[in-house]
Parts: structure tokens; sequence; C-alpha cells
């Protein structure tokens, strides 16, 4: 990683998710630590504090039944209102991921006892993005580039290592890649150097 890691633990939607891992650990009345993997535009939020995005997209340590009925509502720092809730549908398996991801996520205490909380690496979320690599997709990959979170090189190695555990066709994947890494390049040549 380029730059020393700042986590914004204080926004919101930071908030609204430590009360919805706060309620999480009460509704499953946890009597031992699930380790929870966050990706997604919350795990962006947390780093760019900038990202609004209600879903949590959480992989588990554990098997747990999480209730369709567990959301917070949250009052983000515009007044607007919003709902923050997890996404049941996230599968990790469907993004294109390095093997050691989860050994390179980033430990976050926020306070919840039984909720050992990771963030994905600036560096494995920005090359989760590019499977899908939709217009909110770039947009992260952007702001992790623009604050020196990570580098198109790094993004570039990273993803490359990572085709090795990718099955099935890989050609709209290399394209995705080519143009995410064209994207950093292009972010870095208009960032300002520090």
């Amino acid at each position: 990683m380029s730059k020393e890691l700042i986590l914004h633990t204080h926004t919101a939607l930071a908030e609204g998710l430590r009360e919805l891992l706060r309620q999480l650990q009460e509704r499953l009345a946890l009597r031992s630590p699930v380790n929870v993997f966050l990706a997604g535009g919350m795990a962006v939020h947390l780093y760019t504090a900038n990202r609004v995005t209600t879903d949590v997209d959480a992989e588990f340590g554990s098997r747990v039944f999480i209730p369709n009925d567990l959301i917070v509502d949250v009052t983000l720092e515009d007044g607007t209102h919003e709902s923050v809730y997890f996404d049941t549908n996230y599968n990790s398996t469907f993004a294109l991921m390095h093997e050691d991801y989860l050994d390179d996520a980033i430990p976050l205490d926020l306070g919840v006892a039984q909720i050992r909380l990771y963030v994905l690496s600036p560096l494995d979320l920005a090359v989760s993005k590019i499977a899908r690599f939709a217009d909110n997709d770039k947009e992260d990959i952007a702001a992790l580039v623009r604050l020196g979170l990570t580098t198109a090189d790094e993004i570039e190695q990273r993803a490359t290592s990572a085709l090795a555990g990718y099955v099935g066709g890989q050609a709209m994947l290399l394209l995705n890649l080519r143009d995410a890494v064209a994207l950093a390049r292009r972010v870095e040549a208009d960032s300002p150097r520090s």
C-alpha cells in the first residue's frame, strides 16, 4: 500500500454499520467471536468517507443466519435518511479476488465484542471491483487511487495474480482489467504529487 491507512469510523454510515453489527451480535446471541470481512461500497466509504451506500457486503468466517428485518436507519451528514442492511445476496466468489484477500484484510475494532471486523485492503477492494466494473466500481477504484491507497501497478499485479483462481471465461475480465488499470493510470496522472 502506498499510504498510511485512515479509516473513517465516525461518519453516519460508519455509525450505522457499528449499530448493525451490534444488533447482529444481539440477535444471534453470539457467545464467541465471529470474523466478518467487509467489502463493497461500505468498505470504500470507510477509506474515503465519501462513498454513500446502504447495503453491507460482508463475508462471514462462520455460518450465520442474517435476519431479513435487520435494518438500521441513519441520518447522513446532508440530512437525508437511509437504511443500512446486510446484502444477503453478496457472494465473494462472483468477484475477482486474490487468494490472500482475507489474510490481507485490515482489522477494525468498532467496539462490538463478538464481531471481529476486517475491512478488505484498498488494493483488494479495487481488484474486487474489476469483474463487474459498473460505473460505481470505476468511481470506487478512482477514489482509492486518488487518495494514494493503491496504484495502477499494484492493481495490475494483484489482479493478474488473482486470475489464476478465477474459473470460467476470462475475455471480459481481461478487458475490464485493462480498462481498470488505464483508469487508475489516468487518475494517477491527474493527481497532485505529494
